[in-house]
């Protein structure tokens, strides 16, 4: 059974060791407690929606793309292909974070 909280943490500490941040680096920026910050990595706590869009600024990766990760592994545990709907012009580079854009390299939409 794939459990969700598992997949953002895995998510969420992969990003932060890309960028090669320590959990007190990431915890601080974040403005939440380094233990607790550890609990969501380890999918032993559920992220408010607040609490992950604040870990989201501290890493600067826009929470979308967190979210599609997410989606992506649920979907490949469910044995389902995962479609490329993500517009080529986003994926055309990549950034020391290791994501194809951060928030402030994307521009709004309409």
């Amino acid at each position: 059974m794939v459990v969700l909280r598992r997949e953002i943490g895995d998510v969420l500490r992969d990003a932060r060791q890309r960028q090669g941040r320590t959990l007190r680096e990431v915890s601080s920026a974040a403005r939440v407690s380094l233990g607790y910050l550890s609990e969501v990595e380890r999918g032993q706590k559920e992220a408010s929606s607040e609490l992950l869009h604040s870990i989201c600024e501290a890493l600067d990766v826009p929470m979308s793309l967190v979210l599609r990760e997410v989606s992506d592994r649920v979907a490949v545990a469910e044995g389902l292909l995962i479609p490329d709907t993500v517009p080529a012009e986003l994926l055309s580079g990549t950034n020391d974070s290791g994501w194809a854009l951060t928030r402030s390299e994307l521009a709004p939409i309409g």
